[in-house]
């Protein structure tokens, strides 16, 4: 403890811990706000992430709290089962995650396709921008992306034209001058300054203009005593939870926060230099934050890579940093409530609509297009598929088409018929993998083979061969007198590659 202080870390933390709270509080009231929940359950799962979490982080320098990542899903789950349903849902992820930790299979998360994981970052930030352009508005969002879209002309023209209830020009007004300021400072804010947050400065402007205008707009709505907002599960709530949605929302829950927080731990690390992530201790830890705020009815969590690289870029030393941030958070929440309650609604929906069109990233697209048009198409489908459909389907989709990517990609076979000069004589030389996939094709080439042909088949440079594969030669071996063809070929030393084939498997 005396080398933290005599080595300058303590100072180097301090400030850290000040940037991500003033980075984090906007951030946890919004995200709590496109979840369809209260701001102070955004609020808590932040002072859990920092506190809690921070202390037995695996990762020493990311920060944790709630993530737009899963504002569609808890608002998709409130919405379909009620409030009452989150905390045992968050729950029950908390103790997958332990369980996963404890398991050792942390490092197992990080094989979800780099693809995948983008497509859904960038199809949660179109729904996110679908459903907080209505919230920027004092709108109340649609159940969907797509009808949030169709909706938005005409919400927008009710707010122009104050038709619509409780919706004002205002708070349009209010949400694009929000935009309008991060936009401004992410572009031309001093580099002695890079650390003090755009959104802190959006809503100290914003909330001082609707102040001093005394504009008639939705505002945040934060209880005095934060401590009165913690909802703890009945027991009837609780064996709820084995409903069968209820347990694929946990189990959805479980993995995409996990996935988030270790990928989103493997950037961190790339950020600094010092100690590396224990990817299993991450995960457990994650899991101990979500099994507490599943229990006090807050949010989900995941390690958040704004947060955490506002953490790095202050130059925080240690997980010290983490934990302090969620002390500054606690206080802040219970000495100045009141402070709280002056913010609009639509300056947060500006910070997550900005957020979104920052999650979406199309230059990802030509950047995975490096790694194979394939790549970049398995990004688009989840990212339309998460759009059309829900979360879930869209991840699922994404995984699918990798796979099917990957089954293509690990079964290149190459055919080659060589004709000799002596009639009757030809080679078919294979060289790849001969799975069910190239069954058609295989089939194809054997076809051409001319009547009154005696065919020899050179498989040295044949890697893998399955049962479709081996049933077809045979098949056509078996019916080649029938056009006067003899298959030649070493089925001992191709029934060896096919046990082979089995052992590596």
């Amino acid at each position: 403890m005396r080398a933290y202080f005599s080595q300058g870390l303590f100072g180097r933390d301090l400030l850290g811990s000040v940037v991500v709270f003033l980075v984090a509080l906007p951030l946890c009231m919004g995200i709590a706000i496109a979840s369809g929940m209260p701001p102070s359950a955004g609020l808590i799962t932040g002072i859990v992430g920092g506190i809690v979490v921070g202390a037995i982080a695996g990762s020493p320098l990311q920060v944790s709290g709630p993530a737009a990542g899963l504002a569609v899903l808890v608002f998709e789950l409130v919405r379909e089962h009620g409030v009452a349903a989150l905390g045992p849902v968050v729950l029950l992820a908390g103790l997958i995650q332990i369980a996963a930790g404890l398991c050792r299979v942390g490092v197992w998360f990080r094989m979800t396709s780099p693809a995948v994981v983008a497509g859904m970052l960038s199809g949660i930030g179109i729904l996110i921008v679908a459903s907080q352009s209505h919230v920027l508005l004092d709108a109340v969002p649609k159940a969907r992306g797509l009808e949030n879209f169709a909706a938005l002309p005409g919400a927008v023209w009710e707010s122009v034209t104050g038709a619509g209830e409780g919706q004002a020009p205002a708070a349009l007004m209010i949400g694009l001058g929000t935009i309008a300021i991060m936009l401004a400072w992410e572009k031309l804010r001093p580099a002695r300054l890079r650390f003090v947050p755009g959104a802190l400065l959006a809503v100290v402007a914003m909330t001082a203009a609707a102040q001093l205008g005394a504009f008639d707009v939705k505002r945040v709505d934060v209880p005095s005593n934060l401590f009165s907002a913690v909802t703890l599960p009945s027991l009837g709530s609780l064996f709820g939870v084995f409903d069968a949605t209820l347990l694929v929302a946990a189990a959805t829950f479980a993995f995409i926060a996990s996935a988030e927080t270790l990928l989103s731990a493997a950037a961190v690390d790339r950020m600094h230099d010092g100690e590396r992530t224990n990817y299993d201790r991450e995960l457990t830890a994650q899991g101990v934050g979500n099994l507490i705020c599943g229990f006090l009815g807050a949010l989900p969590m995941t390690g958040v890579i704004v947060r955490s690289a506002a953490n790095v870029q202050a130059g925080s030393a240690t997980r010290m940093a983490a934990i302090m941030h969620g002390g500054w958070l606690l206080a802040f929440v219970m000495l100045l409530p009141w402070l709280m309650r002056m913010t609009p609604v639509s300056c947060l929906a500006g910070i997550l609509v900005f957020t979104g069109v920052k999650m979406v990233n199309p230059k990802q697209i030509k950047s995975l297009a490096a790694y194979g048009k394939g790549t970049a198409a398995v990004y688009v489908a989840t990212t339309l598929a998460i759009v059309a459909t829900d979360l879930l389907t869209g991840v699922i989709v994404g995984f699918g088409l990798s796979l099917l990517r990957l089954a293509l990609l690990s079964s290149k076979l190459k055919m080659d018929v060589t004709h000799h000069d002596e009639p009757g004589m030809a080679t078919l030389h294979l060289e790849g993998s001969a799975t069910f996939l190239k069954v058609p094709s295989m089939a194809r080439t054997l076809e051409r083979i001319p009547p009154n042909t005696r065919l020899s088949v050179m498989m040295d440079r044949l890697h893998h061969v399955d049962q479709a594969s081996l049933e077809l030669l045979r098949e056509w071996g078996s019916n080649a007198s029938k056009r006067g063809c003899e298959l030649i070929v070493d089925w001992q030393e191709l029934g060896r590659r096919v046990e082979g084939s089995r052992q590596v498997a």
